[in-house]
């Protein structure tokens, strides 16, 4: 199993640079509800509905996890490493997920490789 970044998973869904590399991992994802619901917010602000949308992401293979109390702990935990970066909620989010679970991570924001929170985080881009 491997948690994707909603900018991962976006990346996939809009064809831009890396989604071959997430593609190939798609069967075997994850995806935290905090990160679902960037990647709907991202369809509502181009105008879909998401009574439209959810419903198609939640058919793909892409297994979507509940935000959990354990990762929303993670997610505070985190916050001063993470903020001179830029990071947010959602960042942390995936972060959590991938840290309780201790899984490797795929993102299309090369910043997060200047993290070391003890899994591996993979970029999508070269």
């Amino acid at each position: 199993m491997i948690v994707l970044d909603a900018s991962a998973f976006l990346a996939f869904l809009f064809r831009e640079s890396g989604y071959k590399k997430v593609s190939s991992h798609i069967s075997e994802s994850c995806l935290s509800t905090v990160n679902f619901s960037e990647v709907l917010g991202r369809f509502t602000r181009d105008g879909h509905a998401t009574k439209v949308v959810a419903p198609k992401i939640m058919a793909s293979a892409v297994r979507i996890i509940p935000f959990s109390i354990q990762e929303a702990m993670i997610a505070a935990e985190l916050l001063p490493i993470t903020k001179p970066l830029g990071f947010s909620l959602g960042d942390r989010a995936c972060l959590a997920l991938a840290i309780n679970r201790k899984l490797p991570i795929l993102t299309a924001d090369q910043v997060w490789l200047n993290l070391s929170v003890g899994v591996d985080i993979i970029s999508i881009r070269e």
